[in-house]
């Protein structure tokens, strides 16, 4: 029975800029394509919207490394200002569970396998806060939140809803305000 190669981070490292983007999850190696414009600007708009909270700190796609063989690049982070300064490492990448994350949906079955699957369980049991899955195509945010020391489904929010999260006690946000700017007749792109 032939075992898969187990990838590190130093694999990352040595990997050449071929312009995809390469995460590890228990040590297996998931790589896909650079995210497009719109996934891009959905990105944008979760991460200025929790920036104007102005209870925290946002970034678009940080480097998070929980361990050498757990090394991903969520596509929104968020977490208060104090946890930033024991969870950024010198080399500027994040080194522990920032209290929310946010994946937005890429096209193609493998990418949204990766996200509601390997990185919901990742980030479960590394002890993200709540998690949120994306889906700017649908229109529709899916919250996933600890509770027993996993992240379950604690509510799915429509483009027609406000959006809110006890992390942010001020933080109200219309969920169709974050899909501002993208049209609603995109069609996935690639499987």
């Amino acid at each position: 029975m032939a075992t898969k190669p187990r990838f590190t981070s130093a694999d990352l490292d040595a990997f050449p800029d071929d312009g995809k983007r390469h995460e590890i999850i228990g040590g297996e190696l998931y790589v896909s394509e650079q995210p497009d414009f719109f996934h891009q600007r959905v990105c944008l708009n979760v991460a200025l919207t929790f920036e104007q909270s102005g209870n925290g700190q946002a970034s678009i796609a940080p480097g998070l490394i929980f361990a050498d063989d757990d090394d991903v690049t969520p596509d929104v982070v968020w977490m208060r200002s104090k946890q930033l300064s024991t969870t950024l490492g010198p080399d500027g990448k994040l080194h522990a569970a920032p209290e929310l994350i946010v994946e937005v949906l890429s096209p193609g079955a493998a990418n949204e396998k990766r996200d509601r699957e390997a990185k919901l369980e990742l980030y479960s049991r590394r002890g993200v806060d709540e998690y949120w899955i994306v889906d700017w195509r649908q229109r529709r945010i899916e919250v996933f939140r600890q509770e027993d020391a996993r992240l379950i489904l604690a509510a799915t929010f429509s483009e027609s809803d406000t959006l809110t999260t006890p992390l942010l006690p001020t933080f109200r946000c219309s969920v169709r305000d974050l899909f501002l700017g993208i049209p609603a007749d995109i069609a996935p792109t690639r499987d």
